[in-house]
C-alpha cells in the first residue's frame, strides 16, 4: 500500500477512514441550472468489515459517466512515482533527521517509536514530512485499517466499466504539497503528529459517526477547528490551498451537462474553508443524499 493513500497527518487521515453503523454518508449532489455533479467525502484506508460501502456512493457511482479523485490513482502505485517521492521525502546528502529537529522533538519521537518497537535508526534517512505519513500508516493499521478505501475500489471498478476518470490535481503537485507541508517549522510538524496519533483512539467513534451521517458541521468542531487554531500553517498547505486551487474546476464541471462524480478527503468538505462551503456561496444548490 503506498503511503500517499492516506496522504496526510493521522487527523486528516483518521478523517477520511472511518466507518459506522448509521444510514448515512458523506455524498451530495452539487446542482447549476440544469447541470449537477456528485462529491463524496473519500476513505483512504479501510477496514475489512468496512465492506460493501454505502449505498449513496454506489448511487453516486451509477449517475455519473467520469470519476474525478484527487490525483491519479494508477499513478500512485507506479515505480516512478515511488522513486521520486523518496528522492523529494528522504535525504541524499548526507544529512540526517536529527539534523532537521530539535533535541526535544527528536527524543519525544524517539520515545514514541521506542514504544512500538521501532529503533528510530530506522527512519533516520527520513525527512519529517515522510516521518509523519509513516507514523500515520502505522497507526491507523494498528487499529486496524488494512484494506483498500473507497477511492482505490471506485478507481478500479472505473477502469473496469470503462468510466472516464479524471483528477483535480496530478501527482507531482500532490507531492509537492505533501514533501512541503508544514513548511520550515520541522518540530511543529512532528508535534503534531505525536499528539494527534495520541487522540486518534478516542476520537475516533465521534469522527466516524460525523462522517458517516455526513455532519460536516460537527467534524468541523471535532477536527477542522483545533487543527486551524493549533497548526495553521500545516491547515492552510494541505487543505485551504489545495480546496481553492480545486475550485475552479469544479466550477468548470458544472457548466456542461457531464455528471461527475468527485471523491476527496472528507476533511476537505468540512469547515469554513471547505470546497462544500464555497460552493454554497457561489449559489450552487447542495443537497446530500
Amino acid at each position: 500500500m503506498s503511503l500517499f493513500r492516506s496522504f496526510s497527518l493521522p487527523l486528516i487521515a483518521a478523517a477520511s477512514m472511518l466507518t459506522a453503523t448509521v444510514d448515512a454518508a458523506s455524498v451530495w449532489k452539487v446542482t447549476s441550472g440544469e447541470n449537477s455533479l456528485y462529491i463524496g467525502g473519500t476513505i483512504h484506508i479501510l477496514a475489512p468489515e468496512d465492506y460493501p460501502l454505502p449505498d449513496e456512493y454506489s448511487i453516486a457511482y451509477q449517475k455519473s459517466s467520469t470519476l474525478v479523485f484527487e490525483t491519479d490513482m494508477s499513478a500512485l502505485k507506479g515505480v516512478e512515482f515511488q522513486q521520486k517521492m523518496l528522492s523529494m521525502m528522504t535525504y541524499t546528502d548526507g544529512r540526517t533527521l536529527k539534523d532537521d529537529l530539535s533535541a526535544d522533538s527528536y527524543a519525544k519521537l524517539e520515545a514514541h517509536l521506542s514504544e512500538r518497537g521501532i529503533p528510530i535508526a530506522q527512519m533516520a534517512a527520513m525527512k519529517p514530512s515522510l516521518i509523519s505519513i509513516t507514523l500515520s500508516v502505522i497507526e491507523l493499521q494498528g487499529l486496524g485499517f488494512t484494506s483498500e478505501g473507497v477511492d482505490q475500489f471506485y478507481a478500479d471498478r472505473g477502469t473496469q466499466d470503462s468510466k472516464a476518470i479524471k483528477w483535480l490535481e496530478t501527482p507531482d503537485e500532490q507531492l509537492g504539497f505533501l514533501a512541503n507541508m508544514g513548511g520550515n517549522d520541522n518540530d511543529a510538524l512532528i508535534d503534531y503528529t505525536l499528539r494527534d496519533i495520541t487522540k486518534m483512539p478516542a476520537i475516533i467513534g465521534d469522527m466516524r459517526t460525523s462522517w458517516r451521517e455526513g455532519d460536516m458541521q460537527k467534524m468541523a468542531e471535532i477536527s477542522i477547528a483545533p487543527f486551524k487554531a493549533d497548526y495553521g500553517q500545516i491547515y492552510q498547505d494541505l487543505l485551504v490551498t489545495r480546496n481553492a486551487n480545486w475550485m475552479p474546476q469544479i466550477e468548470d464541471m458544472l457548466k456542461t451537462s457531464e455528471v461527475e462524480f468527485i471523491m476527496v478527503g472528507a476533511m476537505h468538505l468540512a469547515g469554513e474553508d471547505s470546497v462544500l462551503t464555497q460552493l454554497k456561496a457561489q449559489g450552487y444548490s447542495i443537497e446530500k443524499l
